[in-house]
């Protein structure tokens, strides 16, 4: 049944659900807000023994300790494969069972899009034909279905990363400071805002409660998450504007935004598409346009963690994410410089693993 929302959220179709998610939710925090701190410095402190034991080599100043062998001597930490057991656990507890709750009113909630999509079509846009590549269709974070294959995965993704936030973005708290703290044009003019990435459109939502007065984009892949963010955009009276497209392939004209919006958007692409999204945004961003992101840390100053290394490696192979090794190892703002774009660091967030940055394309 139907069981209505919590502000912004939808409910599980059953309390029992409910109840066990919220029990995911405290496993969850247990494991990334206890169990990785603990990993953390036992790691560290077994990096510090091996070194002075002559196991593995210290590292050159201004040099990081190989990936090879932080994962031989963490590996060795008898908590560890307790962590990592956790981890994984927790995410397959997660969508296993939000979609076993969900898909239990999937025809209500198939309906409730095509409803949407019937009131306002002017405000989706979507080729029926358009067959999303491979590389986008990995199911990310473990969802079944990823973001492109599952006709609920909107609504099994808003749900699950409720849980993935560990409570603090219920009612979008985060995707509400993201898009206050975007970095607008200095000379004020904002008329065109795009959200890249933008799943399930709260960012997207929540910029247009900033500029009122602006035309606000959210583009994805995934067709699934489009059809539900413009469902949920309607039913929270949001005038916004919904695209499937590829982010390195968005169709928008030259120079056509004002600001654009990135959030955790390049670790979940290869670093070959992510220069080509960046070209991209630099090619339809206006000159004084700025582009905002927030994204995982990258490691080309060695600003990582060994821990960090660790954790992002393991999370790659076993919360199937491909890309984000790639994505941490490489010269992330050398690409935007040399895509055009002058880089600065960007306001601080709330959730400081994040790295911030504003690119602004010259005038």
């Amino acid at each position: 049944m139907d069981r209505g929302n919590i502000g912004v959220l939808p409910r599980p179709t059953r309390l029992a659900d409910e109840s066990y998610l919220e029990f995911v939710t405290s496993f969850r925090k247990m494991a990334i807000q206890q169990g990785f701190p603990t990993m953390a410095e036992q790691g560290e402190a077994a990096l510090i023994k091996a070194q002075e034991s002559g196991e593995i080599a210290k590292p050159a100043e201004g040099e990081e300790v190989p990936l090879d062998d932080v994962k031989r001597v963490f590996s060795k930490i008898p908590f560890v494969p307790t962590w990592q057991r956790f981890v994984r656990s927790q995410q397959e507890m997660m969508w296993r069972r939000t979609r076993e709750s969900f898909v239990q009113n999937a025809d209500a909630v198939m309906a409730a899009m095509a409803e949407a999509e019937k009131s306002h079509p002017e405000r989706i846009h979507y080729d029926p034909e358009f067959v999303p590549p491979v590389y986008t269709r990995h199911e990310i974070h473990c969802q079944p279905g990823g973001y492109t294959d599952d006709p609920l995965g909107g609504l099994v993704f808003h749900y699950g990363t409720k849980i993935f936030y560990e409570g603090f973005n219920d009612q979008d708290e985060l995707h509400i400071e993201l898009a206050e703290k975007t970095t607008l044009p200095a000379d004020g003019k904002v008329e065109r805002i795009l959200d890249v990435g933008c799943s399930i459109g709260q960012a997207t939502t929540a910029l247009k409660d900033r500029v009122p007065g602006a035309e606000v984009w959210g583009l994805d892949v995934g067709l699934p998450l489009i059809r539900y963010a413009h469902m949920r955009a309607l039913q929270h009276d949001k005038d916004v504007q919904f695209k499937q497209a590829l982010a390195e392939e968005s169709g928008y004209p030259d120079e056509h935004f004002d600001a654009v919006l990135s959030y955790i958007l390049f670790h979940e692409v290869p670093v070959k598409k992510m220069k080509e999204i960046i070209a991209e945004m630099f090619r339809i961003l206006r000159p004084g346009g700025t582009f905002s992101i927030f994204e995982f840390p990258n490691n080309d100053k060695g600003q990582v963690s060994a821990s960090h290394r660790f954790m992002i490696d393991y999370d790659s192979k076993n919360n199937n994410e491909p890309y984000s090794p790639g994505f941490v190892q490489s010269d992330f703002r050398g690409i935007l410089e040399a895509a055009g774009f002058d880089v600065e660091p960007g306001p601080d967030v709330s959730n400081d693993f994040l790295q911030s940055l504003v690119a602004t394309k010259p005038a």
